[in-house]
């Protein structure tokens, strides 16, 4: 019977070694659209998330600690973004990859910096995340007034003399890049002949489209989500409308190409280089490939939001997140975008986006900024 208690005794204390260890677990979250019509970012946000949670675990983890991941669904709806925020806050968790729309990571991060949780979103790209002296907030992508200015550059240089007409969804993120793009334009001496706006879930944009058929647009710019810009694409093309559509980050998936067929060929859209083709990302790439993941759009910017924050921790000995957020932005750091610094607002410092265009099969490729 002794043995017997003694043999309880060790295995009582290994359950609680055991369940002790697994307590000392570093939970970080992911949060962006799980659901919902920009379902197809959150899933590159998810799989970025996860390929990295799961790399650095296998090194050895962050101060001696494995990485859980938990992730958020708030389907790109701003309320529903503020409670995931309040929820990832009370729960103690120190950092957050997200979110996705911009709508939803601006007032997030209010919440994220009074429960005091650091917040890089990989894919928000509007200028006002990091305006509002938030101690807390980062971005490893652009901002719209940069890519709002390529957009416009490349408009004024091949569309001199045509009619271009300007849309938006209304949308924090889809209002803003419009804006940015029409102010680039102006400033270049460049006038829209139609600016006008519709709402995010529309289906129906043959009033849209109609008015372009009136007034001859011969490129048509949409500030909005991919899901809207393909059927504004499709109904045009139903009407016999051959105008060229532009638009930006957000058409980075080929659920576009699902939505619009061959109608896709010729589509333009501003993203940075393409983060595949990077020299620093290639093994990582290959275990995305070798799970039959496509690592595009937002994938990697995800995953270099993670080792940034991780390095960062490393580097600070803590997981406080005023602490890390001070070594961030003092530092550089090494991910699969490369090296990546941080200025006092949380933008990085080295930013380039370039024109993409896609094709007929549905993929598409970086141009030239002449357009070819």
């Amino acid at each position: 019977m002794k043995s017997l208690k003694l043999i309880g005794l060790a295995l009582g204390a290994t359950f609680a070694l055991s369940a002790s260890a697994f307590a000392q677990d570093i939970t970080i979250a992911v949060a962006g659209p799980m659901t919902g019509s920009e379902s197809a970012f959150g899933r590159q946000m998810k799989n970025g998330a996860e390929q990295a949670v799961a790399d650095i675990n296998a090194g050895g983890g962050v101060l001696g600690k494995k990485l859980k991941l938990e992730a958020n669904d708030d389907a790109c709806d701003p309320k529903q973004a503020r409670s995931i925020a309040e929820k990832i806050g009370g729960a103690k968790i120190p950092f957050v990859a997200g979110h996705f729309c911009s709508s939803s990571s601006i007032p997030a991060s209010e919440a994220y910096a009074d429960s005091n949780v650091l917040q890089i979103t990989p894919a928000s790209t509007n200028p006002l995340f990091t305006e509002r002296k938030l101690w807390n907030v980062a971005r490893v992508c652009g901002r719209d007034d940069q890519q709002g200015l390529v957009a416009a550059d490349f408009i004024v240089k091949n569309y001199k003399g045509k009619n271009v007409a300007i849309l938006n969804d209304k949308t924090t993120y889809g209002k803003g890049l419009a804006d940015e793009t029409k102010k680039a334009l102006n400033k270049a001496g460049f006038q829209e002949k139609m600016f006008e706006s519709y709402n995010k879930g529309d289906k129906d944009f043959n009033s849209i489209v109609s008015r372009l058929k009136r007034d001859n647009i011969d490129l048509v710019y949409v500030g909005g989500y991919h899901q809207e810009a393909g059927l504004i694409l499709r109904q045009m093309r139903d009407q016999g409308l051959q105008t060229v559509l532009m638009a930006g980050d957000a058409m980075n998936d080929k659920e576009f190409a699902s939505i619009t067929g061959p109608a896709a060929e010729g589509t333009l859209f501003t993203f940075g280089p393409d983060p595949r083709n990077k020299p620093t990302a290639k093994a990582i790439v290959e275990k995305f490939k070798a799970k039959n993941i496509d690592p595009e759009g937002y994938t990697l910017y995800t995953y270099a939001a993670m080792q940034v924050w991780t390095q960062a921790v490393a580097k600070a000995g803590s997981t406080d997140a005023k602490k890390v957020m001070d070594t961030i932005k003092a530092g550089e750091w090494d991910t699969v975008l490369g090296k990546m610094a941080f200025d006092a607002k949380g933008d990085i410092k080295a930013i380039d986006y370039v024109v993409y265009k896609w094709d007929a099969k549905g993929n598409y490729t970086e141009i030239n900024p002449k357009g070819s």
